[in-house]
């Protein structure tokens, strides 16, 4: 396959060249004009910004100072700055190869493109996808080989992305997503993007994927969004279909991490395995989350709900809390609607393998077992139903119930 690489030597510049490399092939040195929006200069050269300069990061957008705990400013600005930007018209069978920090605009309809960000561990890459259609075969779409943080932003457009066999490895390690990075991962924007995957995940990050914006449908034989180190929605809304788990948080190095947070968005999920899993913990501080099917929704060493509307049937355990890292195991519901209905059997609606209190919210369950806990158990506040009827205490239930009764599937 041949490839693009963007040089932009230290400066983006307005005329930027990119040199088609054939691997494999004796033609080279065929060159493309790539240009952004902004016109020469008056002597017709064309003018330069130093990037990282801080005219250039004021200019771009690309202030990083945080506005919480989980999201950067930048993060949550969902319309790319492009006064700078260059524009990238892809062509089937040619890859494209970023290697500088910048605005990159995307447009065309292609297969076997495969864009490469291979920056400098301190650059922040922002891709702009403007109606981007790519089909690969073996390879992702997006592969994020070296940046600090790429960010992919959708215009107010329509764009698809889909791998239809298996994955070729890059020699450093395993590909395994349509859109794969090593890096730190935003989406966010204005418009659509539809994510294919017979094989593999949907979109995968080797540290955090955040979400602020933009509105994504999924559908992936593995896991649908995947994460070493975190996964973080603020906005956004996202139609998941996955072959594993809908969201898979997961780092085998640190307890503190492999965790999902989320406060605000919309999820639509429908899991063959766990809805949303995390080793560390999950939190949801706000949202709306629908599980139609899943094995277990809601899975992690701890469990936060302070707010958002949840509804979630669940063949196995609704909401569970068990020991994955060496961390305090528990359920904790503070706030939110919460409507869990579980399947028959050994199933509980809430499980925890260590403590569970229910300290506010307005809570429904449909179960044979509503709560399952090993260590304390306490409500606290909030309004509790079981089965039609309202609960003033938490008793907990060992093994699970038997038969359909009120927690059989309707």
């Amino acid at each position: 396959m041949k490839s693009k690489t963007l040089h932009t030597a230290g400066a983006v510049t307005m005329a930027l060249w990119i040199t088609l490399a054939a691997a494999g092939c004796s033609e080279s040195g065929e060159r493309v004009t790539v240009t952004t929006n902004q016109g020469l200069a008056a002597d017709g050269s064309a003018p330069e910004v130093i990037v990282g300069s801080e005219e250039s990061e004021v200019a771009a957008g690309t202030t990083v100072s945080e506005v919480s705990d989980y999201f950067s400013e930048r993060d949550l600005v969902q319309t790319a700055d492009l006064a700078n930007a260059a524009s990238i018209e892809l062509e089937s069978g040619q890859d494209v190869r970023i290697t500088e920090e910048g605005v990159y605009v995307l447009g065309g309809d292609v297969s076997n493109v495969t864009v490469v960000v291979e920056a400098a561990d301190d650059a922040k890459v922002q891709l702009v996808l403007d109606g981007v259609a790519i089909t690969n075969v073996d390879a992702p779409a997006i592969y994020v080989k070296a940046a600090d943080k790429v960010f992919v932003t959708t215009t107010d457009s329509s764009s698809s992305m889909e791998v239809t066999g298996s994955y070729t490895a890059d020699g450093e390690g395993n590909l395994d997503a349509v859109i794969f990075s090593r890096a730190d991962l935003t989406l966010n924007g204005t418009g659509s993007l539809a994510i294919i995957a017979p094989t593999g995940n949907g979109i995968a990050s080797k540290d955090d994927l955040r979400i602020t914006g933009g509105e994504y449908t999924i559908e992936a034989a593995a896991d649908g969004l995947e994460a070493n180190d975190a996964i973080k929605i603020h906005d956004g809304i996202l139609t998941i279909q996955s072959g594993k788990d809908a969201l898979h948080s997961e780092n085998e190095e640190d307890a503190s991490l492999g965790y999902v947070y989320m406060e605000g968005g919309t999820l639509q999920i429908s899991a063959v395995d766990d809805a949303i899993r995390a080793n560390s913990y999950v939190r949801i501080d706000g949202g709306t989350i629908n599980i139609e099917m899943s094995q277990e929704g809601i899975e992690a060493n701890y469990i936060t709900i302070n707010d958002g509307q949840i509804t979630l049937y669940a063949k196995d355990d609704g909401i569970n809390a068990s020991a994955k890292v060496d961390a305090p195991v528990g359920i904790e519901v503070n706030g939110g609607t919460i409507h869990v209905e579980v399947g028959s059997g050994d199933t509980d609606a809430f499980d925890s393998n260590g403590n569970l209190y229910i300290n506010g919210g307005i809570i429904t369950v449909e179960a044979s077992s509503a709560f399952d806990f090993d260590g304390e158990g306490g409500l606290n506040g909030g309004n509790v139903t079981v089965n039609g009827a309202t609960i003033t205490e938490l008793t907990a239930s060992r093994g699970g119930g038997m038969g359909m009764g009120m927690g059989g599937r309707r």
